[in-house]
């Protein structure tokens, strides 16, 4: 299992309304994101800087990153493109970060 984590960012007031649509995340995007090989995806919320910290595992990359080309992550993206920031391709702005420690 790969562990990733990234950083994104809300939009000032979007917290709830984020929380909302996550809370009612469609069944096509679990079944999507689960067929790319992902498992124990999180998300969490910075409040002062509204950061949002995700954190997936994954099996592979390369199974992972074919996640961006496909349909249903697309609606998701032009869904969510309204209240987060995202690149012209409605896709989050999103930071990798670097893993620097694991306690298993």
């Amino acid at each position: 299992m790969i562990r990733k984590a990234c950083v994104m960012k809300l939009k000032p007031g979007c917290e709830a309304e984020y929380k909302k649509r996550h809370d009612e995340l469609w069944s096509e995007m679990v079944e999507m994101l689960r067929a790319h090989g992902g498992h124990n995806y999180s998300i969490f919320l910075h409040p002062q800087t509204l950061q949002l910290f995700a954190y997936v595992e994954i099996e592979s990359e390369e199974k992972w990153q074919a996640t961006a080309s496909n349909e249903t992550c697309q609606r998701w993206w032009k869904y969510m493109a309204d209240i987060m920031d995202t690149n012209n391709d409605n896709s989050p702005v999103a930071e990798d970060l670097v893993d620097m420690f694991y306690l298993a």
